[in-house]
């Protein structure tokens, strides 16, 4: 028996932005605006540098990213041995099969793209037919090609760079090599056309960046970084005369060409390689990603030639491995991960995400770091466990922190998104006691520190000063401290240790009540406080649930068959999920003790947290950067969940992906503009209003009142009268009569029969559409008249206005189209109580004409008698939750 989740669904990951693989950057002429491009694993994401807001994310590949490359319409990435072509940066249209090796460069040129592989092959496709232009093949252990470039105005031409040093220059219409440079007795690692024609940057894996002129074979200058090779070069193109140079320790360097020296260096822009470096076309603006998950704008306008971050989008550069929610609202998750970082995302956007930053040893030495202290050696590791309220963050900090290794707990702040202004430092006899469970009050006041020793400390968050500890002989525990809870009302503190205890204190008079032995070493604690409910687990994979009223064991649960990693309550308190390392999540139904949901993932869940609302649960993996995001089913409609059998075999769920916040301005497809349009109807049962302003069609009624409330004082000025020889159409509008009759009928002054009745624009297409069925165009002209026009329109509808029986049947049946459509409920209201309060005794001794509007009556009283039930429904609806709210 298997099946999957049937009480979560994948929704989306946060926190995934980039990897390695150097950025592309892509400018969009119709939207005049710059897209950049990152690979992400198997598909790779679209942002605008605007707002660095993602646009578009493309469809998975088989395997990871290995290169990306773009074009004006199309963006290619490599994939193991294939190359795919994704066209609006999501479907592939093309694949480009061929290669034996892995590719590794790619390079768009015109209509042709060439590749390299890892086996010396460079193929020349075109794009169009996904054909084989041209094959060059070459021995990896002379020439080994590391980077490409097609120098600007060289047609047809490709510079070819190798991690042996030398350049070879290709003409790829004609498979001719042109010339040879011996290069600087170092591999190239980056080629970079310069703004200068014929002069191109050349970056070595000694560190050398070369500014050289291929067309006289000149080389015209030489810098040398300190830090490795250089992994990236880009051009200043706004003017000032810069290259800017990056490394694999995260820093970048910028020189000045005309002034042959180093201008600034910038250090630890990212914490791992910076993958690539781009100036957008014509601003001071440089891009960089690298593979610490991170994207960074930079805006060159700081005095000296440094550069200023502007904008950016980071995650964690390694796997999170704790997660809360933060808040009541459930749209902010807190995130500790193994690089040290405390980070905040919100389910919301990215643009709400928070960086706390590293924890550091003592803040007042940070000055010191120009005096010879590194960097690293100012940083705390990683965090292992934390607890944050929201109750007083506004007045202190409302978080704390135990990291790996040190007794020292951090205090930070959620709302200036730093570090906090206390070192939470337990009294210990010897340097190898550590921190390990840390607990933060939910009235925001106090902080519980549990150590390796056994000590249960207490702090007072506001000053961080020391208010005691548990246990007679100062240790709570004989043991180390697995886990610390405290009550809604701050009246009960829970401890359990590796001495097989879970015992339960007075929070104030810090003395013990009772305890509990229990059969295995606990691993984790948590505590639902609205319900009282105690969550353990044990290192024999088991799971106990203890009611803290009256401290007995209610429930046992068992099956996990690896240790279990985290545990989190849904806030009813109704399930206990739970994650292992058996790579399964799991629910179990407390009331019935029974298991009720259970799925695999590929990767182990480390942690898990469900959200204050019960709307997603947040989960974080091994070797993941993200946190991905689960929609509970149960909110949205009937779930039928029932007990699990003992032999019951979970699928896997795949691990939900990025998705595109449909709130982005930026949603449009770069290619076109796929704007959502409403449907005219949105249902049969269900009637649509016009758009039109209430004083268009709401005064109809009362058009004889504002008449005479309008009524001019004065009489009206008469109109100068056109001259005699340019003759005017009869009708309401009066206009130019066009010279289409013939002389003779012009000079006639014999009126015809049908000149005398002035029939308007609205008139003749009513007539027209009576005949054709279609009331579309007369409806179109009402809804352009002013309520004057309205009533002068409806009056010319009778005989005694220059109308005839036939427009008044006609108008019946355009009233009758619209309320059997459905849509311009209030216009066809409206127009019809005008009609009938015009025309009603005309209609009288009209039979064709009575039988339409008894037709109509009967449609009328069916669709208002659909509406009042729906009205009813929504009433009912709403005095039951105001009700229940009460």
């Amino acid at each position: 028996m298997s099946g999957g989740s049937s009480l979560f669904s994948g929704f989306r990951v946060l926190g995934l932005y980039s990897n390695h693989v150097p950025h592309v950057v892509r400018f969009h002429k119709k939207h005049r605006e710059f897209y950049l491009v990152t690979a992400v694993g198997k598909c790779f994401h679209t942002y605008n540098v605007s707002r660095l807001g993602i646009v578009a994310v493309s469809n998975s590949l088989p395997d990871d990213i290995t290169c990306l490359a773009a074009d004006r319409m199309l963006v290619f990435a490599a994939s193991g041995r294939v190359i795919s072509a994704f066209a609006r940066n999501k479907e592939v249209v093309m694949c480009y099969c061929g290669h034996r090796q892995e590719v590794r460069v790619l390079l768009p040129l015109g209509d042709q793209l060439i590749s390299a592989d890892s086996g010396g092959d460079v193929i020349v496709w075109d794009v169009q037919g996904g054909e084989v232009y041209l094959r060059l093949e070459f021995d990896p252990k002379t020439f080994d090609v590391s980077a490409m470039m097609h120098p600007s105005t060289y047609l047809n031409k490709v510079l070819l760079g190798s991690s042996q040093g030398a350049l070879q220059l290709w003409n790829i219409k004609t498979s001719k090599l042109l010339f040879t440079f011996p290069g600087w007795a170092a591999g190239v690692t980056t080629l970079q056309q310069s703004p200068a024609v014929d002069v191109v940057g050349v970056g070595t894996a000694a560190g050398q960046i070369i500014i050289h002129n291929i067309r006289l074979d000149e080389t015209l200058m030489i810098f040398t970084q300190d830090w490795g090779p250089v992994s990236s070069l880009a051009f200043r193109t706004d003017g000032p005369p810069i290259v800017v140079s990056s490394s694999p320790q995260g820093h970048i360097a910028i020189w000045d060409l005309e002034q042959r020296q180093l201008v600034a260096q910038q250090r630890h822009i990212h914490s791992t390689a910076v993958a690539a470096t781009t100036f957008l076309h014509g601003e001071p603006l440089l891009i960089t990603n690298g593979a610490d998950n991170g994207i960074k704008v930079w805006l060159f306008d700081q005095e000296g030639g440094e550069a200023r971050l502007l904008r950016s989008r980071q995650g964690h550069s390694a796997s999170p491995t704790t997660i809360h929610h933060h808040g009541n609202n459930g749209k902010n998750i807190l995130s500790a991960g193994q690089d040290g970082t405390l980070q905040s995302f919100s389910t919301v956007h990215d643009r709400f995400n928070k960086n706390l930053g590293h924890g550091s040893i003592n803040k007042k030495k940070e000055h010191k770091k120009k005096k010879g202290l590194s960097y690293e050696e100012l940083r705390l590791p990683a965090i292992t466990a934390f607890s944050s309220t929201a109750t007083r963050q506004s007045d202190w900090d409302g978080i704390v922190a135990c990291h790996r290794g040190h007794l020292a707990a951090t205090t930070w702040n959620y709302q200036r998104c730093t570090m906090g202004a206390h070192h939470l430092h337990p009294p210990s006899p010897r340097r190898d006691i550590v921190a390990t469970a840390v607990e933060v009050t939910s009235c925001g006041n106090f902080a519980l520190i549990g150590t390796s020793c056994g000590r249960v400390d207490i702090y007072n968050l506001q000053s961080g000063l020391h208010r005691g500890c548990y246990g007679d002989d100062e240790k709570a525990h004989n043991g180390t401290i697995q886990g610390v809870a405290t009550d809604t009302l701050n009246q009960l503190t829970l401890t359990t240790g590796c001495d097989l205890l879970l015992k339960f204190w007075r929070f104030k008079s810090r003395k013990q009540e009772e305890q509990l032995k229990l059969n295995a070493t606990p691993a984790k604690m948590m505590l639902h406080r609205e319900s009282g409910m105690l969550a353990l687990a044990l290192d024999d994979f088991t799971l106990l649930i203890v009611d803290i009223e009256t401290r007995r064991i209610v429930r046992k649960f068992s099956g996990h068959r690896g240790n279990i990693n985290d545990m989190t309550f849904s806030p009813d308190g109704r399930w206990l999920i739970t994650a292992a390392m058996d790579c399964t999540i799991r629910t179990w139904d407390l009331p019935t003790g029974c298991l009720v949901d259970c799925f695999l993932v590929a990767m182990a869940p480390v942690s898990l947290s469900m959200s204050p609302t019960g709307d997603f649960l947040a989960t974080a993996h091994v070797d993941s950067l993200g946190i991905y995001l689960w929609t509970n089913k149960s909110l949205c409609g009937p779930v039928g969940l029932r007990p699990l059998p003992a032999d019951y075999q979970p699928s896997v769920e795949t691990l939900p992906g990025v998705t595109v916040d449909v709130h982005e301005h930026e949603m449009k497809s770069e290619e076109a503009d796929d704007t959502y349009k409403s449907a005219q109807q949105l249902g049969a049962e269900l009637v649509t209003l016009s758009l039109l302003p209430e004083s268009r069609w709401k005064s109809l009624l009362y058009l004889d009142e504002i008449k005479r409330r309008n009524k001019p004082v004065a009489p009206p000025v008469t109109s100068v009268a056109a001259p005699f020889f340019l003759p005017t159409t009869p009708g309401l509008t009066p206009r130019f009569a066009s010279s289409t009759t013939n002389e003779q009928e012009a000079q006639s002054k014999v009126l015809r029969w049908g000149s005398l009745f002035q029939n308007s624009e609205f008139s003749s297409a009513l007539l027209s559409a009576l005949e054709s069925g279609s009331f579309e165009h007369p409806l179109h002209l009402l809804k352009d008249c002013g309520p004057a026009a309205l009533s002068i329109e409806f009056t010319s509808l009778t005989s005694e206005g220059g109308g005839a029986n036939a427009h008044l049947l006609a108008f019946i049946h355009m009233i009758d189209s619209m309320l059997s459509t459905g849509r311009d409920f209030d216009l066809a209201h409206a127009y019809l109580a005008l009609f009938l309060k015009l025309h009603l005794q005309s209609l009288s001794q009209d039979a064709p004409a009575m039988a339409a509007l008894l037709r109509l009556s009967s449609r009328l009283e069916a669709v208002w008698m659909e509406l009042r039930a729906l009205f009813d429904q929504s009433l009912c609806l709403l005095s039951y939750t105001k009700s229940a709210l009460l």
